[in-house]
């Protein structure tokens, strides 16, 4: 429990579903960066449909700290039996520990399962309630003898509230596009006017992957929130378990969590489906930081699209840059949308235009000799970050205002 000085009533929900959903939302909204994927559909979809629950190694322990009759602050808290899912791989963590007859796990997560997505963690009216809810995660973590605490793509405010309390920043890269053109402050007019942005090498690779596509007899079609129908949603499914069976691995989301999407998130999710004569082959889905301006939400300009999933049922030489990259940047163009997050990992996005963006997950460790060993750790590894981060921005595909046309 939280010590007897703090204003707030500590509440932990082991069932997102029975949380006030109004309630955590208009928290979700005061803050600085929200995203569709802490609004409370999102998060009960993950433990209803199956996809993260104590089976898969996701235990709930959602934490709400009340005020009175008031929600306060608020963070979706799972206990870990592993760490997949997660996307911030600390795997030499728990091997250390266990080469030392220690339990990493089970340990604690501040994150959304499955979505490696920057934004707000810490929900909180205000600074002062923030910082309550990192101690109250501390002080609890320590009452069940967990590990550690780890939130994972927070903000700047959550990250700022857990350096107060000790926790050690790690940084990584992802790759965003940014509907800007790189010498007048002006949104791109169209895809050929965000292509003659690029230098020219880059600029005659698009081009030649994209006539290979449609040489292949590849057309798209897109499909935003109700225009999605049960059809599209089933053969997008087919596509995004394909992808990870592929692998050897089971999807992580399940049928009913995409079911949930279509019914209560659909205004939030844009599809792209490859078809070949006539028929479906490929998609992609994407999701959007707001529902449509006709559907009394933000105007198309003040929005961020989110790269989320794709899948195939046949091969076609580079369709796969076309559904995940040039479709969607095609779309955020014409609708105006600021920035295109396209996820975890991969330099390859460079040469699509999308840029290096620095995220940072924060982490504490209550054994003292290995949360010092985790830091002399990270503090080396930023280092290396920072000289990844320089190199890589060297290398920008974008032209300069002196470069040729």
């Amino acid at each position: 429990m939280l010590q007897a000085t703090t204003p707030f009533r500590q509440q932990i929900v082991t069932d997102p579903g029975t949380i006030d959903a109004a309630a955590w939302n208009a928290l979700l909204a005061r803050q600085h960066a929200p995203t569709p994927f802490m609004r409370a559909e999102y998060l009960v979809a993950l433990h209803a449909s199956g996809s993260a629950v104590p089976e898969t190694g996701w235990a709930p322990r959602f934490m709400l700290l009340w005020d009175d009759d008031e929600l306060a602050a608020a963070c979706p808290l799972y206990v870990k039996a592993h760490s997949y899912g997660e996307y911030v791989f600390d795997w030499a963590w728990a091997n250390a520990y266990a080469e030392h007859g220690l339990r990493y796990y089970p340990k604690a997560l501040v994150a959304v399962p499955f979505t490696p997505v920057p934004g707000s963690r810490l929900l909180a009216r205000d600074a002062a309630a923030r910082a309550a809810l990192v101690r109250a995660l501390r002080g609890w973590c320590a009452q069940h003898k967990l590990s550690s605490l780890h939130v994972l793509f927070g903000d700047d405010e959550d990250v700022a509230a857990c350096a107060a309390s000790d926790h050690m920043p790690r940084h990584q890269v992802q790759f965003h596009w940014k509907n800007q053109h790189p010498v007048t402050p002006s949104a791109f007019a169209d895809f050929e006017d965000f292509l003659a942005a690029l230098t020219q090498d880059k600029r005659k690779k698009i081009r030649q992957e994209r006539r290979k596509v449609a040489a292949a007899g590849v057309t798209f079609r897109s499909a935003r929130g109700a225009a999605i129908t049960p059809a599209d949603w089933a053969f997008f499914y087919r596509c995004y378990e394909r992808t990870y069976l592929e692998h050897g691995n089971e999807p992580y989301l399940t049928p009913a969590f995409f079911e949930a999407m279509a019914r209560d998130l659909a205004g939030h999710w844009v599809l792209f489906i490859a078809e070949r004569a006539g028929q479906p082959i490929a998609c992609s889905l994407i999701a959007v930081s707001a529902e449509p301006a006709g559907a009394g939400g933000q105007n198309d300009s003040e929005i961020v699209a989110y790269g989320r999933y794709w899948g195939a049922l046949e091969r076609v030489d580079c369709l796969h840059f076309e559904a995940c990259y040039y479709q969607p940047i095609d779309w955020c163009i014409r609708h105006g949308v600021a920035r295109f997050e396209g996820g975890a990992q991969g330099e390859h996005k460079m040469a699509r235009a999308l840029l290096p963006v620095a995220t940072t997950s924060c982490h504490w460790l209550a054994h003292p000799a290995f949360a010092d060993a985790v830091a002399r750790f990270l503090a080396r590894e930023d280092q290396g970050m920072e000289r990844y981060l320089h190199d890589l921005q060297e290398r920008s595909p974008l032209r300069h205002a002196s470069d040729d046309a």
